[in-house]
């Protein structure tokens, strides 16, 4: 029985370590609720609850009413810091408690995250309107970016032929749309051809 006891510490000793000098005196902390004083007699009760602990901040995430929460490890550090100072009048029996609060810190921290995401999401979407395409880089007669959606970013400029449709200005009158075309010369046909050689090209790089 005391060589399974010894064995016991031995692997607290060893585990309380990779939480790092941050964490592992909260874990400790956290564990002594549970009444797991005095080690010698109660190692295997702490070791368990070293292994569980270990688990949580490997995974990040803990399950709670048939739910599953992500929390950061500064989360847990910060649920079990909330633990620590409570004063609890009996021993903890399970880690109900320490879940309820992880779960208010968790769906913070996910609210956070989505701030985040968006805010960052938002400042690409400047980045790009305010030319992180390069004008040069777009082929002329091509359709540019910030047109898509738009009348002018419909169909692509062409020449038509037609007086008020001259090369470089976007198709828009029913005469003149994709399902509708007036005849052009070949000479119009050949430029067009070109026109969309160049545009292949540019894509490529």
């Amino acid at each position: 029985m005391e060589i399974q006891m010894d064995k016991d510490l031995r692997f607290v000793f060893d585990a309380l370590p990779s939480f790092g000098t941050r964490y592992s005196h909260l874990v400790m902390g956290y564990c002594q609720l549970f009444g797991v004083t005095p080690f010698h007699i109660k190692a295997k009760k702490l070791r368990l609850l070293i292994e569980e602990m270990k688990r949580l901040f490997d995974a990040q995430a803990f399950s709670y009413q048939k739910k599953t929460y992500a929390i950061t490890h500064s989360g847990i550090a910060e649920a079990l810091d909330l633990c620590v100072k409570k004063d609890f009048q009996q021993h903890l029996e399970n880690h109900n408690y320490l879940k309820r609060v992880m779960v208010t810190i968790a769906e913070r921290e996910g609210k956070t995250q989505s701030r985040q995401a968006e805010k960052d999401l938002r400042a690409r979407e400047d980045r790009i309107a305010r030319g992180a395409i390069p004008t040069g880089a777009i082929p002329t007669g091509a359709i540019r970016p910030e047109t898509i959606g738009t009348t002018a970013g419909t169909f692509p400029a062409v020449d038509t032929g037609h007086d008020d449709h001259p090369p470089g200005v976007p198709l828009k009158c029913r005469d003149c749309s994709p399902n509708n075309p007036s005849p052009i010369t070949e000479e119009q046909r050949q430029r067009n051809l070109a026109r969309v050689g160049n545009i292949i090209k540019g894509i490529g790089g």
